[in-house]
């Protein structure tokens, strides 16, 4: 027997960008929802990760736009002291159960169905029971898993393991119950990061630890991504001044990097390296001295193979062993998929409209929804950007939140919203109260940014031609 339901939307997934849709629809429209979810719980990848994970951005910055994540609290000790807080794995996956059975569901307008695998079609299938469902969507279908984050725990190795040697994901680490004579941390981004400061943590010595670096990553400092009031407006306008000097004064994109450096909008783990990739992970500095201290990094390629008594790579061969721990941070989290249409034939695809802050974009891919009807016209508001992955994709990361700032500047809906949208935390000076001069203030904002995306694009298609 299937049973039939009705529907205005139906959301496949309930992870973070679901989460943060579905808020924003439930506050702005008066529209139905079936959530249709594989997972246990609502948090998509949030409930498999493993267990000791933090947020790299502020808590204040993440989750859904009526209810905070966190105290909106400083935190004052840790690697993290002097910065507002960043959730934990077991924190997010509390909040978003939270928001599932105290505000969505209780509406009467949402529909959760965890446990379930969709068909397409509309149809779906609960794994424990087998009991199938109908849908018949009034509206729209609602795509949250074409972006779908992916975690070590979900995935074997990409790589050849030989039999007896010990290999686990990150979740795996904190059931290590007797000391290993080393540790190999196998990947270089955020999760090979937190292995490595969580291994350190726990008294590890660097000098015990190998770390398999196939792309030095070129990493943001987590004190300029702060919102106010943590950062003084004088501090906002300087590192903005700084970065757009780097940037105009630029002779080629190598140069470009070293300029941003050293005003400190770009951070490297080595100076002895030098980044090929960015993938937007933050450090503060305090962590960042921390990852300086191990100093076995290896820089030949990626792994192969794991043998009984080595490690082969593209670029040749270390040692291994019985009494070493692999630890596979390999997975590639956030990966660049082509981009389609966010609006199209009755399906919304959520992708990242704002580089790196997926919730955000989900809340106001909601917002855009609710407020506009013609789907080239949400389009337009709503262009997707590619997760970045090299370093010369830090150039169309900037240029897409700089066309951000010039395609939203004048459409007072959308500005309107940012004000009041959690997700959108101010991190700008703020405008002056006289009409003239904040007048004046948006067109000389307006001109900088122009200039700098005219600088960008010319430094980026240069680099392309050669």
């Amino acid at each position: 027997m299937v049973n039939d339901i009705e529907t205005d939307y139906l959301v496949i997934g309930a992870g973070a960008t679901a989460m943060a849709f579905v808020d924003t629809l439930l506050s702005e429209t008066q529209a139905t929802v079936t959530m249709v979810d594989r997972y246990h719980r609502p948090g998509g990848h949030w409930t498999i990760a493993y267990p000791y994970v933090r947020l790299h951005q502020p808590s204040a910055m993440y989750g859904v736009n009526s209810r905070p994540l966190g105290d909106g609290l400083v935190d004052r000790t840790g690697w993290n002291a002097g910065l507002y807080e960043l959730a934990g794995a077991a924190e997010i996956c509390g909040y978003y159960d939270q928001v599932m059975r105290q505000t969505f569901v209780p509406s009467g307008r949402v529909s959760y169905f965890p446990m379930a695998e969709y068909q397409g079609g509309g149809r779906f299938r609960l794994t424990t029971s087998g009991t199938e469902y109908r849908v018949t969507v009034r509206r729209k279908i609602v795509d949250t898993t074409y972006q779908g984050v992916t975690v070590p725990a979900m995935r074997p190795p990409e790589f050849e393991v030989a039999s007896g040697i010990s290999l686990v994901p990150p979740n795996d680490l904190p059931g290590v119950r007797e000391p290993y004579d080393r540790y190999v941390v196998v990947g270089a981004g955020k999760t090979g990061i937190d292995a490595c400061l969580w291994l350190l943590e726990q008294g590890v010595a660097p000098t015990d630890l190998t770390w398999i670096m196939p792309r030095a990553p070129w990493l943001l400092d987590r004190a300029q991504v702060q919102p106010l009031p943590l950062r003084r407006v004088a501090d906002l306008a300087r590192d903005f001044a700084a970065k757009h000097e780097a940037v105009m004064g630029a002779a080629s994109v190598p140069d470009l990097f070293d300029r941003l450096e050293a005003v400190g909008a770009l951070l490297r783990i080595s100076p002895e390296d030098r980044p090929t990739a960015f993938r937007c992970a933050t450090v503060s500095q305090a962590e960042l001295r921390e990852l300086r201290k191990i100093d076995d990094v290896v820089r030949l390629g990626r792994v192969k193979r794991i043998n009984e008594t080595d490690i082969e790579l593209d670029g040749g061969t270390i040692p291994t062993g019985p009494r070493v721990l692999h630890v596979d941070c390999t997975a590639d989290a956030i990966r660049q998929l082509p981009v389609v249409p966010v609006f199209q034939d009755e399906v919304i695809t959520l992708q990242s409209v704002r580089v790196c802050q997926p919730v955000f974009s989900a809340a106001l891919i909601a917002h855009v929804e609710a407020t506009c009807s013609d789907d080239s016209v949400k389009n337009e508001l709503c262009p997707v950007t590619p997760n970045p992955r090299t370093d010369v994709d830090w150039l169309r990361y900037t240029l897409s939140g700089n066309a951000e700032q010039l395609r939203w500047a004048g459409n007072t809906d959308i500005g309107a919203w940012l004000k009041s949208s959690r997700l959108h935390p101010d991190m700008a000076p703020p405008m002056p109260e006289d009409p003239a001069e904040r007048e004046a203030f948006e067109q000389q904002a307006v001109a900088l940014t122009q200039a700098q995306n005219t600088k960008l694009e010319e430094l980026l298609r240069t680099h392309e031609e050669r």
